[in-house]
């Protein structure tokens, strides 16, 4: 096995400037650096974990506790997170929350256990009274992701009222007055804010929202599926669907399917969230695509910068979605 002291050896260095080189423990000239990088080259050193997070008091690891079974927009932001992360030397330690409290309080525990340099969370329901602080009373540095919560801390999110607002609005522009949502899990922030913005277009053309077209998919693929049969099945259906996850997306157009009802013929459909595969739907939809590549990169940009002992003020930041003006509406096809 290759040891730090053969690196040494053909670099034509002391074992210890290998080690400042490997743990960015002291500074080193860029012409040293370099004969020792082509050293490690040339050997296939690797360096030993755990012997290195001795030297520095880090484990060069990031703990993700996200839900990620349960909808395919998070797989996306993972991937983002992953390539930024490891471009920066960090290893994402994944931990899949489910969205459910209990299940999350466990995830994030067994990631503190793991003594990881930090945390990016995506908060579930009542993590504000739970796990949150709890990472606080771990000095961990943490960001939260995709939902914002009333409590101080980084955090990046999408922006949610005025985009589902905006396409609630396209489509009572189009003659829709019975316009349906199928809604994300109660609880969530981001379900909060989505069904705010639909009802709040509707307000504002003096409508007053009908419980009865608000259809709980709790932000997954089968709920929204039932759901969706239920509303379609009444003797006074929607004429138009806002669609507020892209889980939820799929489920309503496998009952439309089922149905043998035709989009936008028969019903009108939007959504909130973009499918990288969106291109295969016919008509191709109408939706708010999330720059997930934006989020992700942003959240652990934020979270390097605390456990690089930043003192910068605390920062929410929201990142809009772009609006992809497409058929499913029931308009002429638009270009991206």
């Amino acid at each position: 096995m290759v040891t730090m002291a053969d690196v040494a050896e053909v670099a034509d260095v002391a074992a210890s400037t290998v080690s400042h080189v490997l743990n960015g423990t002291r500074h080193v000239s860029d012409q040293t650096r370099k004969r020792v990088q082509d050293a490690i080259s040339s050997t296939g050193y690797r360096q030993n974990a755990l012997a290195r997070s001795l030297v520095t008091q880090r484990t060069y690891t990031i703990g993700l506790s996200i839900s990620v079974l349960t909808n395919p927009y998070f797989g996306s932001l993972v991937h983002a997170m992953e390539q930024v992360a490891s471009k920066a030397g960090y290893t994402l330690v994944l931990g899949d929350s489910h969205d459910d409290i209990d299940i999350e309080r466990r995830v994030v525990s067994s990631l503190l256990d793991r003594r990881v340099d930090g945390l990016i969370i995506a908060p579930s329901p009542g993590a504000e009274k739970s796990v949150i602080p709890m990472v606080r009373n771990n000095s961990t540095p943490f960001v939260l992701i995709d939902r914002l919560l009333p409590t101080d801390c980084d955090q990046v999110a999408p922006t949610n009222i005025q985009p589902v607002e905006m396409l609630t609005s396209h489509l009572l522009d189009l003659g829709h007055l019975r316009i349906a949502a199928v809604t994300g899990l109660p609880g969530l922030p981001s379900s909060i804010e989505r069904q705010e913005g639909y009802e709040k277009a509707l307000l504002a053309r003096g409508i007053t929202p009908d419980p009865q077209l608000i259809a709980c998919g709790q932000s997954t693929v089968e709920d929204a599926y039932l759901q969706t049969l239920e509303l379609l099945h009444r003797c006074d259906p929607p004429t138009a669907l806002v669609v507020l996850n892209n889980a939820m997306t799929i489920g309503a157009m496998k009952a439309l399917r089922q149905l043998g009802r035709s989009i936008p013929r028969d019903l009108a459909l939007v959504c909130y969230d973009d499918f990288e595969w969106a291109d295969l739907f016919e008509p191709r939809l109408t939706a708010m695509a999330q720059d997930v590549v934006a989020m992700g990169r942003t959240a652990v940009e934020m979270l390097l910068e605390r456990i690089e002992g930043s003192d910068r003020p605390l920062r929410q930041i929201q990142i809009d979605p772009t609006y992809k003006h497409r058929a499913s509406c029931g308009c002429h096809e638009q270009s991206d």
